[in-house]
């Protein structure tokens, strides 16, 4: 078919669509990228694999090099429906690399508004790199994604997570790939799973968005000890002599033994303050350096959400709920609380492991509430406190050290055993625990044994 027909051929069908709700069946992705342009449709890709490398070939490489359009896929029209279940789209990383895109170029970008989308499996392939960028972005408002499970790949350096910085300083300079990008408002995540094997985000919002509902996502990344990164011969950490970008608990720059990176971002990540009305519902981290990363002026609320095997589970802000959430300190902290006005009903889910951690929370700020509970009435073997009072570890690093910060008027309940520490910036606050008060230098707090 030439260029011409084919064109012929998309506008007749949208002159069609126009007077009539009918499904278009479509089966390539060149049918794709037009209607991705288009207004008012509902789109069926017919189930299959279909091939970036295929749709995106030298020639085609050139021309959008010309006129500087760097994303694979830009669906730029709005109020479509695009059904896309049972299609796996296959990407190979060596794209990103010929279409030499600018620093922070996204891949699959939506930039039209009220679209619906469905279904679609995203796997990268091969380890070739860019300056940054996610596999998937929405920029519109009023978006929906349903359904989609993406696996990413490709990144410099991956093994490390952000041992060796993370955009800045850096040791080691970095080339992330992320996943999810969110900078619309109004935009809907259902039932999405991503499978992190690079370094970057899995889900994550930037610029102003707000209003956004993620509802049964999950986002998993993988784990590796710092003794296995201390055994290297030779690659990156050791060219470098293994010096990080933060300092240890003794003042040193350099990997220690003992604890437990994750090879990937956060799972759940907001960058704004200003980022407001943020829901998440029954979503899962697993094994992502921070679990659920929300430290925004805009409130957020949790509900059933979990972490597994996360450096840091929790870390919020001004405004956050937190209900009937549950995580572990397997690899560190469950908590970061700072700010104010926040709710945390937290579950603390037993497991333990021999890596080293150095607190199960932290909490700062004024007039919050807090209420810690074992699950299933099991309780963890090995302490470790609640740090009341204390700043987070510089830049959220578990080999670093805490600070201590005021903590006012707060309300803490402590229904496990683990011990609780009081500072001395902590004042008129409310403490009722099962464990046991190992340290009190606060000033006019009532203390209660359970």
């Amino acid at each position: 078919m030439t260029k011409k027909l084919f064109f012929m051929g998309m506008l007749l069908s949208f002159l069609l669509a126009g007077c009539q709700d009918k499904e278009i069946r479509i089966s390539s992705l060149e049918e794709l990228a037009w209607y991705a342009g288009q207004d008012h449709n509902l789109v069926k890709l017919l189930p299959g694999v279909y091939r970036m490398n295929d749709f995106l070939n030298e020639d085609s490489i050139a021309a959008r090099l010309e006129r500087k359009q760097y994303p694979y896929l830009e669906f730029s029209g709005s109020n479509n429906e695009f059904d896309l279940e049972g299609v796996t789209l296959e990407i190979d990383t060596w794209l990103r690399k010929l279409l030499q895109h600018p620093i922070h170029t996204n891949e699959l970008v939506v930039t039209g508004d009220s679209n619906l989308f469905k279904g679609l499996q995203i796997i990268h392939m091969g380890e070739e790199t860019s300056p940054g960028g996610a596999a998937f972005c929405v920029e519109g408002r009023d978006n929906t994604v349903s359904g989609f499970t993406l696996h990413v790949q490709g990144s410099f350096p991956y093994g490390y997570g952000d041992l060796f910085g993370k955009g800045g300083p850096d040791v080691i300079r970095h080339q992330k790939h992320s996943g999810f990008l969110i900078t619309g408002n109004g935009t809907r995540v259902l039932d999405v799973k991503l499978y992190m094997r690079s370094f970057g985000h899995g889900f994550f919002i930037q610029k102003s968005a707000g209003d956004i509902w993620f509802e049964n996502c999950y986002v998993e990344g993988e784990l590796r000890s710092t003794d296995d990164i201390l055994k290297e011969t030779s690659g990156p950490a050791f060219d470098v002599d293994f010096r990080t970008w933060t300092a240890n608990r003794e003042g040193k720059y350099v990997v220690t033994p003992g604890y437990m990176k994750s090879l990937c971002g956060e799972g759940f990540r907001t960058y704004n303050r200003d980022n407001k009305n943020i829901t998440f519902i029954n979503c899962t981290a697993k094994n992502t350096r921070g679990g659920f990363e929300l430290r925004t002026n805009g409130g957020v609320r949790l509900e059933d959400c979990t972490t597994i095997g996360t450096e840091r589970a929790y870390w919020v802000g001004n405004g956050a709920v937190l209900k009937n959430c549950k995580g572990d300190a397997d690899y560190g902290p469950l908590l970061f609380l700072e700010g104010s006005d926040v709710e945390v009903d937290l579950t603390v889910v037993p497991n333990e492991s021999d890596r080293l951690v150095h607190s199960l929370i932290t909490v700062q700020g004024s007039n919050n509430k807090v209420f810690l509970r074992p699950y299933e009435g099991k309780n963890r073997h090995q302490p470790l406190p609640l740090l009341i009072g204390y700043t987070h570890p510089e830049h959220g690093e578990s080999m670093s050290p805490y600070g201590q910060g005021k903590c006012i008027n707060l309300y803490l309940v402590n229904e496990t055993t683990m011990p609780v520490v009081i500072g001395e910036e902590v004042e008129g606050c409310i403490i009722e625990t099962k464990g046991e008060v190992i340290e009190n230098k606060g000033k006019e707090n009532r203390v209660k044994r359970l």
